[in-house]
């Protein structure tokens, strides 16, 4: 049985995060070591925001984090921290955050997740789709060498999406947070070493 309200949930209330997804994160970066102080990072799709709390943190204050989603996020406290409502595709925002980070992001982090119509192949299109969309934008807003970090779902059009990030990054590895639901069919990919192109 699907069990929202899990110790992850809980965990979240009592340590002040927004999201229990904030642990998922965590947990990547022991992995990988994605977010270092004072990096310039820019989060995608970032409602409600837990992603932003761990970012904030890990960056510091000499860091840059900036959170953009469709949705409004409810303000953070942290000065480093800049929220913005909009589509991260979309060219002229795309030039609001370059100019808001005083230059290209280190890391683009993208927790996005499509809205589900319990169709599998209505999902899965819909999840590859924002994969890409978070690709695009990693090309426009990373610096060479700079790292995406992205949820993606395991489906048809998986490994095809795997070739594309390879042509881009120069390392790109697949993991499965503990913090992830069972049952779910959600893993994280790693890329890291942006191609200069």
């Amino acid at each position: 049985m699907y069990e929202r309200k899990d110790a992850f949930y809980h965990k979240a209330k009592r340590e002040g995060y927004r999201a229990r997804s904030a642990y998922k994160l965590l947990e990547l970066n022991r992995e990988f070591h994605i977010l270092k102080p004072g990096n310039r990072v820019v989060e995608l799709g970032s409602w409600p925001g837990g992603w932003v709390q761990v970012a904030a943190e890990l960056v510091g204050n000499t860091g840059k984090v900036i959170g953009i989603d469709l949705v409004a996020l409810d303000p953070l406290p942290q000065a480093h921290v800049v929220l913005l409502q909009g589509d991260a595709t979309d060219a002229a925002q795309q030039e609001r955050i370059r100019a808001v980070l005083g230059g290209p992001a280190d890391v683009v982090l993208s927790d996005m997740a499509p809205k589900l119509s319990g169709i599998k192949e209505v999902d899965e299109a819909r999840a590859i789709e924002l994969c890409r969309a978070a690709l695009a934008c990693a090309k426009s807003l990373l610096r060479p060498g700079g790292t995406l970090l992205l949820k993606v779902f395991m489906g048809a059009e998986h490994k095809r999406f795997l070739v594309e990030l390879r042509t881009a990054f120069t390392t790109v590895k697949t993991t499965r947070p503990e913090a992830t639901r069972k049952g779910s069919a959600e893993t994280y990919i790693f890329a890291t070493g942006r191609k200069h192109t």
